[in-house]
């Protein structure tokens, strides 16, 4: 019989949804799957703008030991482990965990709650398996999750959410390496919420390491308005100004007051026929009209260095609320 005579194959299809699942179990697919986005990273920490402490701080907790395993050894530091980066939404987080695969010359696997979070049972414990054995084929791999507290959520607060819990499980033996050597695998996550997250995600040898990273200084501002404005007609421009009146914002917010200046532009230009380039002024203008979106994070995080702090995780935090306190008298 020539092929052309061969009956097509039929697929058969599951009566129940315990048999998909036994069938999914069985499949390859998992082998194959790449959740997220895989990039080499091309950016380094030279590309971050300001944030001074911050950097120092990532080259002597984080960066240094991998450059120097050796030297590392010699002092009983290991190199690797994770990294958990905290503080304010929109302040530069993931373009951190990007600097940093940089700075290692390694690829950056960027994973987001979408990606390993499933409605099936067992489907988001092997998305997870899924996803660490792809950093390991691509080491050296920077694995980045964000929203860390909405994966890793700590276990008491899920007693009614058992799925939830035995992710959380799935996450520590992915940390441990239980199953697959998590050698070249260098595992950062960030979070907005570091109350939220498991007290045993913050043992020795999976994020044990914590970094605050805060609203963007007078320099890092500075690099954000340049980034934003690079392909935009501009008049001279005064962005010392600019900075000053952007105190306290995100980075996120910093980028809305550059697209309502850059909107109020080009509405002047469609009205007049002729391109009116983005001055001083229209961001001025932009900046008094908008205002820090951080406010209520840092309320947040008020009540738990009040009422949280015994160990001593939010004195960086304590600290800066202090001295933004006393700027604002």
């Amino acid at each position: 019989m020539s092929s052309d005579d061969e009956p097509e194959p039929t697929l058969s299809v599951p009566d129940t949804a315990d048999e998909l699942i036994e069938r999914f179990g069985q499949s390859d697919a998992a082998e194959e799957a790449l959740f997220g986005e895989l990039t080499k990273a091309q950016v380094s920490l030279a590309d971050v703008g300001g944030l001074a402490n911050v950097k120092e701080q990532l080259e002597r907790s984080f960066l240094a030991p991998l450059r120097n395993p050796q030297m590392a050894a010699a002092f009983g530091k290991k190199a690797g482990g994770g990294l958990l980066l905290w503080g304010p939404p929109g302040c530069g987080k993931t373009f951190l965990a990007r600097a940093v695969a940089g700075e290692m010359g390694a690829n950056f696997y960027d994973v987001g709650l979408a990606d390993v979070l499933d409605m099936w049972i067992g489907s988001s414990e092997r998305n997870l398996a899924a996803i660490f054995e792809t950093a390991r084929r691509n080491s050296p791999c920077v694995l980045f999750f964000d929203e860390i507290d909405a994966l890793g959520q700590k276990r008491s607060h899920l007693r009614h959410a058992a799925g939830l819990r035995t992710v959380v499980n799935q996450l520590l033996a992915e940390l441990d390496g239980v199953s697959a050597s998590n050698e070249g695998v260098f595992v950062l996550a960030a979070t907005n919420h570091p109350w939220d997250v498991d007290e045993a995600l913050l043992r020795p040898g999976r994020f044990d390491r914590k970094l605050l990273v805060l609203p963007p200084d007078a320099p890092a501002r500075h690099a954000v308005l340049q980034y934003h404005l690079r392909s935009k007609p501009t008049e001279q421009l005064n962005l010392g100004k600019v900075v000053e009146a952007t105190e306290g914002y995100s980075g996120a917010d910093i980028a809305h007051v550059v697209e309502s200046a850059t909107e109020a532009c080009l509405s002047a230009s469609i009205a007049t026929g002729e391109v009116q380039p983005i001055g001083t002024q229209h961001l001025l203008t932009a900046a008094l009209e908008s205002s820090s979106t951080i406010g209520p994070w840092l309320e947040t995080a008020r009540n738990h260095v009040v009422y949280s702090n015994r160990s001593g995780d939010y004195d960086e935090l304590e600290a800066f609320l202090r001295l933004r306190d006393k700027r604002r008298r």
